[in-house]
């Protein structure tokens, strides 16, 4: 494996922070986090105007798309800013599943409104009594004449409250194996018999319930075949599992190796100890994040290697965010309306973050099964 980063990588991330530096705004970040809503339409107008919404795609106006490495880097930055694109980034999961497997009707209605970031759409696959088994929905739709009557909750809708549509996985053959007989929808929000919930977090996000009482769905609005929806779903969990963590690990260190400049306590051995351990275990997180992207630039899927990333990513930032906030003391737990609070109080919320990160983009169980069946051949856990 060659990780060498070429001179356009490097430009790519002068370019990405130079971007950062004048488009998120200190204004925009506080609004983020009092609201704990990561997405504002008109960052993501200015993300699109420089290509970099949907970045490794082929541009329409003829433009090049970047390369992985490229995209690798643009999402390191941007993630470490922790800039608000959640939403589209769940968008451009399901404009990858639409551009797959999607109808010729349904491409054409959304790709492009996606490549101008002009639309958004939240994820509507888990369920409040199913958890990590996504194959064990619930959620009904039912045919009748040309479209289909939808019935059922989705828990976890993160940016529901606000985008254009919801990547909607239903039952339609109840009778059938667990994996079977499922379909995916790209559903409106703004249509009746559709109500969302706020649901606020640990880490301040809000993220959202989503009910769904008798509402009708045209079936030009179906993603892929009747009862093939795993299939298509496979596209996006792949996406998902392969998601990047080291970018918020990285800004966890360099406030806590602030915050021990700013005190006098650099050269302490066991500041400077705990610091080594941690920047160990970031280096190794970004490898096995390269490993993805080394593998993607390559032509090949990791299926295994991206939840083997995604799980020592994760992990590892939980156990760093307790341990530094150990190393600082009580200080550490001051928030960021506090004045007082050390490095602005970003420590106190990395800590809070981190406690959630091993269920987004799939549980620990579920990477640590992905790995054992796909990776090892081992029987599921």
């Amino acid at each position: 494996m060659d990780f060498d980063v070429d001179e356009s990588v490097t430009a790519l991330r002068a370019q990405v922070r130079a971007f950062l530096a004048q488009e998120l705004t200190p204004e925009l970040d506080e609004e983020v986090y009092r609201s704990g809503v990561s997405h504002d339409a008109t960052f993501v107008r200015r993300l699109a105007e420089r290509g970099w919404v949907g970045p490794g795609w082929e541009r329409p106006d003829g433009g090049s798309p970047l390369g992985p490495y490229e995209v690798h880097a643009l999402v390191d930055e941007l993630t470490k800013a922790e800039a608000p694109t959640y939403a589209i980034t769940t968008t451009q999961m399901v404009a990858n599943v639409i551009r797959a497997v999607g109808s010729a009707a349904l491409r054409a209605e959304i790709l492009p409104r996606f490549l101008r970031g002009e639309v958004t759409i939240a994820l509507g696959m888990t369920e409040p009594e199913v958890g990590s088994d996504v194959a064990g929905v619930r959620t009904r739709a039912r045919p009748e004449g040309d479209h289909w009557i939808v019935d059922g909750q989705k828990m976890f809708t993160t940016n529901g409250h606000i985008t254009d549509y919801i990547f909607l996985l239903t039952r339609t053959r109840p009778d059938g194996p667990k994996h079977a007989g499922l379909t995916l929808f790209l559903v409106r929000l703004d249509q009746p018999g559709i109500e969302v919930q706020a649901v606020h977090t640990l880490s301040g996000e809000r993220t959202n319930i989503v009910y769904l009482s008798d509402v009708v769905v045209e079936d030009r609005w179906r993603i892929g075949d009747v009862d093939g929806g795993w299939r298509a779903l496979m596209i996006a969990l792949q996406d998902e599992h392969s998601a990047p963590f080291s970018p918020h690990l990285a800004r966890l260190l360099e406030a806590v190796e602030q915050w021990a400049r700013e005190s006098g306590r650099i050269e302490q051995p066991e500041v400077s100890e705990r610091l080594a351990r941690w920047a160990t275990a970031l280096e190794v997180a970004r490898l096995l994040e390269l490993r993805t992207t080394w593998l993607a630039a390559n032509g090949r899927v990791p299926v295994a290697e991206g939840p083997m990333s995604k799980l020592f990513g994760t992990e590892s930032l939980v156990r760093a965010a307790e341990d530094l906030t150990e190393l600082v003391g009580p200080d550490a737990l001051r928030g960021r309306l506090d004045p007082s609070a050390p490095v602005g109080g970003r420590i106190e919320h990395a800590l809070r973050f981190s406690l959630g990160t091993t269920i987004y983009a799939g549980t620990s169980e579920i990477q640590r099964n992905i790995i054992a069946q796909q990776g090892l051949g081992l029987p599921r856990g």
